[in-house]
């Protein structure tokens, strides 16, 4: 991996640890579809994720079922666990609350992993988030898995929720916040505008030119996006960093396209974090050096 900041402050490729102090985490989000795609082209992408903590949307219940009869397969993962188990990662936290979930790898220790319900509104999909504090080198980190609504309102007024259960966590533990998942918008929509005035967008702070660059800003060249997956022309997904975190690279799965379209529906983000704030490097800012505008409550 390059970067603009000094060679001694550029984590060693592949180690998972930065030369000077504190580790590297890295952190994916994924709307899976339910696992109704091609699965082993998932887990082909999971595994070129190579992530720490995967967040997951749409996730599973309960395992695949054909003519009422649950489906059991040694050969193709048909339910949460054993798509974890296939892509060599744990189930953290979630996957029974509404399809948000958190894998970890053995790279990191969880601390703690929860599901929480967010407020339901009449006539539209209830709703939850997945949390798991995970402690790598020295560092904690408390990571949330979010999907969104389609209705705006409920989108905005979930977010405004979602950010005391995380930021209660972060405090509980000693960590640092990052937040990932399906916003169900683009970047500029009042989600993004509430997220971004607290936490750093990881692809605005430091985009990662390589890869399959599956995710861009608004205004992105076509082909561009997280979705649609087979033609992605809008970045829904995202993952976004708590103040004081460097952001050392963001993008998205260096896997050929036949897969990306194959996976889901919907393409993953991929963030490299990291503790501290290394010289010349996106660094994810507090609310009150980035906020175009004062953060309110929503009601």
């Amino acid at each position: 991996m390059t970067s603009p900041g000094s060679a001694e402050d550029v984590p060693e490729a592949g180690d998972g640890t930065a030369r000077k102090g504190g580790s590297v985490l890295r952190v994916a989000t994924y709307n899976v579809r339910g696992l109704k795609d091609d699965r082993r082209a998932l887990v082909r992408v999971i595994r070129a994720l190579r992530p720490d903590v995967l967040c997951l949307q749409e996730v599973p219940r309960l395992p695949a079922r054909r003519h009422g009869r649950p489906v059991f397969s040694r050969a193709v993962p048909v339910s949460l666990a054993a798509l974890a188990r296939a892509a060599g990662l744990s189930v953290a936290a979630g996957g029974r609350l509404n399809g948000t979930a958190v894998l970890t790898s053995p790279a990191v220790r969880l601390l703690r992993g929860e599901g929480r319900r967010l407020r339901w509104f009449t006539g539209l999909e209830r709703r939850a988030v997945a949390v798991a504090v995970v402690e790598k080198g020295r560092d904690r980190y408390a990571v949330c898995s979010v999907h969104l609504d389609l209705l705006a309102g409920a989108r905005l007024s979930h977010a405004a929720e979602i950010v005391p259960i995380l930021e209660g966590a972060a405090r509980e533990f000693g960590a640092a916040p990052v937040l990932a998942g399906d916003l169900n918008e683009p970047p500029g929509a009042p989600v993004w505008r509430f997220l971004g005035a607290r936490y750093a967008d990881c692809f605005a702070a430091a985009p990662d030119a390589g890869g399959s660059r599956t995710a861009t800003g608004a205004g992105a060249a076509p082909g561009d996006g997280t979705f649609p997956a087979r033609d992605p022309r809008v970045r829904i997904d995202a993952v976004f960093a708590g103040p004081g975190l460097t952001v050392l690279s963001c993008g998205g799965a260096d896997v050929p396209s036949g897969d990306l379209a194959a996976a889901s529906d919907h393409r993953p983000v991929v963030a490299e974090i990291a503790s501290g704030r290394p010289p010349g490097l996106g660094i994810a800012t507090s609310a009150t050096e980035r906020a175009p505008f004062p953060l309110r409550s929503v009601p």
